[in-house]
């Protein structure tokens, strides 16, 4: 029996396959920064990505994390909510978009992103996103909140325009417990 492929490590192969040298990307939930060297090492010395969370103490472990990479000129990182990520990209300009949701590996597991703000913080990536690109949301439903988030996620994945947007939820089935799955929205390009 194979072992399932990590969501994360999923939606790592999905975003490669789109993210292009010199594109602009988007960390919704930087973390401890491995979606943004990721990201950072797509896009490539003219790209760029920008890179959000909450918690400053995220933000440092990004920043450090991009330094030992030596990529940290190709980020710009900002202590704030990714609900504001309209406030700082234009429509139509991001190639992808990346969440990795529930809370900060090694910091306050009782600060977590919360279903409202990551629901405006989706509305406005999928207004960022040029055409052709994709967003990604890792989903964790195992911790207080999470199931909740997690499923407003997918209905909000469910309600978007199959005419505008391919959207598809990855689930492994047979575990025992609420496991991380995967939701990716790809923008179609309609301009043929």
């Amino acid at each position: 029996m194979s072992v399932p492929e990590r969501p994360t490590a999923q939606a790592h192969r999905e975003v490669a396959a789109v993210l292009r040298s010199g594109e602009l990307a988007v960390d919704a939930t930087a973390g401890n920064g491995h979606d943004t060297v990721f990201l950072a090492e797509r896009v490539g010395p003219a790209g760029r990505v920008l890179a959000f969370d909450i918690q400053a103490a995220a933000i440092e472990a990004t920043r450090a994390r991009l330094a030992a990479a030596g990529l940290a000129e190709r980020v710009g990182l900002v202590l704030g909510s990714h609900g504001d990520l309209a406030e700082h990209v234009a429509p139509g300009t991001v190639a992808a978009a990346m969440f990795n949701l529930g809370y900060f590996p090694g910091g306050d597991h009782g600060v977590i992103t919360r279903r409202a703000e990551t629901l405006r913080a989706l509305d406005a990536a999928l207004l960022a996103l040029r055409p052709g690109g994709i967003l990604t949301v890792v989903c964790y439903p195992g911790h207080p909140g999470g199931e909740e988030e997690s499923e407003a996620v997918v209905d909000w994945s469910a309600a978007l325009d199959p005419l505008s947007f391919a959207v598809a939820v990855f689930r492994h089935a047979g575990t025992v417990k609420p496991a991380p799955f995967l939701v990716r929205a790809t923008k179609l390009d309609i301009s043929f």
